[in-house]
């Protein structure tokens, strides 16, 4: 699979003004509110009138969603539909890569997985399980040294004051 998977749009229906159905290439069919974007955009709000939302459609190839001549990508709208959800996004997963400044090889060797999972899960090829979400948030918390494993979480002064 190519380093840039992300899961193709299937289909996407308007459900109420700002309000997406949308169904994917993994089997998920998912809500999304795309409002936040749209009123943030100046070029994109003429997309909020309810008979303009209205013909929202699959872009060609799947790779987003389309209205006249304005397009949200569906890694975008995948990634917050899955938020939107409770789910943990690729985005997120990347996100926190990025602000730890990890690479695939210490973000497996910190989360005790292997590099190939870490990539799956950062290009959003597999869902990522909410244990190891939770485990990247503590291992952000106590950033162990080396490969130590700490023995309890910090309070929340220490943890202050290592984040401050």
């Amino acid at each position: 699979m190519s380093e840039f998977f992300h899961p193709q749009l299937l289909s996407v229906e308007a459900l109420k003004p700002c309000r997406l159905s949308t169904t994917w290439s993994t089997g998920e069919v998912l809500d999304v509110d795309v409002g936040h974007v749209l009123r943030k955009v100046p070029a994109l709000k003429k997309i909020l009138e309810p008979k303009v939302f209205a013909k929202a459609h699959v872009a060609e190839w799947g790779h987003g969603i389309e209205w006249f001549d304005a397009e949200l990508g569906a890694d975008n709208v995948y990634a917050w539909a899955k938020e939107q959800a409770g789910l943990v996004s690729h985005q997120m997963f990347g996100t926190w890569m990025h602000r730890n400044e990890l690479s695939l090889n210490t973000a497996a060797e910190a989360l005790g997985i292997s590099r190939r999972m870490v990539s799956y899960y950062r290009t959003a090829q597999k869902s990522i399980p909410r244990a190891i979400w939770l485990a990247c948030l503590g291992w952000e918390a106590t950033r162990p040294k080396a490969k130590t494993l700490p023995m309890a979480l910090p309070t929340a002064k220490e943890y202050a004051l290592a984040h401050a």
